[in-house]
């Protein structure tokens, strides 16, 4: 789950419904400055379902230890800390799930999401908090997960650059839907540096404009502004007594649209 907090309550955005966003951006990325993702329906097969996994968990959401809708929020934005603010054994369970869910369909999408993964356990978390025994059980996650890679990689014998281009792809979208699905308020550059079609590698930013409006530069996608919506559900409380109480708000919420626009 991610969250937007309010006044009076909070905005719930769905794992799965991020990706969607994340997707969107992914399907107009490409104009005459910056080229698209390449192989397309790979890629793009990564970065929609890149949190299939979520699915379950977002329909049963839990309450912090304050009251709070357990969620990716604002604060976690760039340090990637406290683990969502889930436990560890249940935040790998459902990262672990992500590309193997993928993996009989598209291993080369697999591959991607499970780089993502790591990529986010290693040089994005802020681990600094765990105890001795759950730093083994990460380290040995980690290792896991680089196996099944080499072991798709194998089937699917890609390019590493190829692969290494379209992580960074799935990141740079992803983190730009993120921004958007937190209100995020300050300018911020999307994940790596990105080609243009000379061959120049650029880094992007995202420059938040108020209203739901970002501002992206240099711009990569194929028409402007670019509208996209995410569905959220409104709860007008701040805290919860118990799961069970969050979970009968959450699914008496109506869903909406939050809609997005990019701008040059």
């Amino acid at each position: 789950m991610i969250r937007i907090e309010e006044p009076d309550g909070w905005i719930l955005i769905g794992h799965r419904d991020h990706a969607a966003l994340a997707a969107k951006f992914a399907t107009h990325w490409g104009n005459g400055d910056f080229v698209g993702p390449e192989p397309r329906n790979d890629v793009l097969n990564a970065v929609v379902r890149h949190d299939d996994a979520w699915v379950s968990r977002d329909a049963q959401p839990f309450v912090t230890r304050d009251g709070k809708p357990s969620a990716f929020s604002r604060e976690l934005v760039g340090t990637y800390s406290a683990f969502e603010e889930m436990d560890l054994a249940d935040y790998l369970g459902v990262r672990g799930r992500a590309a193997a869910i993928v993996a009989a369909e598209n291993p080369y999408a697999a591959v991607l999401i499970s780089m993502h993964t790591v990529n986010l356990l290693t040089e994005r978390a802020d681990t600094s908090k765990l105890a001795p025994e759950e730093r083994e059980t990460l380290r040995t996650f980690i290792e896991a997960q680089e196996a099944s890679q080499a072991d798709l990689r194998s089937r699917i014998a890609a390019d590493p650059d190829s692969l290494r281009r379209g992580f960074e792809f799935l990141q740079a979208c992803d983190s730009l839907s993120l921004m958007a699905c937190v209100r995020y308020q300050k300018p911020i550059p999307l994940r790596h540096s990105h080609p243009r079609s000379d061959g120049s590698r650029v880094p992007i930013e995202c420059i938040p404009m108020g209203d739901d409006t970002y501002q992206i530069s240099p711009y990569p996608f194929d028409g402007a502004p670019l509208r996209a919506t995410v569905v959220m559900r409104r709860l007008a409380k701040k805290k919860f007594a118990n799961d069970q109480e969050l979970r009968a708000a959450f699914d008496s919420a109506e869903k909406s649209k939050l809609e997005v626009l990019l701008i040059r």
